[in-house]
């Protein structure tokens, strides 16, 4: 069941709905406030929109980068379970 959350990102407050936990939802709004915090202190007289977008666009890289390197890992255990499939068919062809 969604329960509305009153969220408060960059000083600006938003109204949410969300079937995730508490803890979850805050987790997620301090990591967003944190990465802005960060962004905001490496680039100077940039306004609100400004440090959104950037924040955006580096979540977003990291998600590309965290799908692309589960992508190689679901790969590396597909090939490994053929290999292994293999293997368990040619044990069973000696005996």
């Amino acid at each position: 069941m969604k329960k509305r959350f009153d969220i408060r990102v960059m000083d600006h407050v938003f109204s949410i709905l969300s079937d995730k936990e508490d803890s979850y939802v805050e987790g997620v709004v301090d990591y967003v406030n944190s990465r802005a915090h960060e962004t905001r202190k490496a680039v100077k007289d940039s306004t609100d929109l400004d440090i959104a977008i950037l924040v955006a666009l580096n979540i977003a890289d990291e998600l590309f980068e965290l799908r692309s390197r589960h992508e190689r890992n679901v790969d590396r255990m597909e090939s490994r379970t053929a290999e292994l499939i293999d293997y368990i068919s040619a044990k069973e062809n000696i005996l």
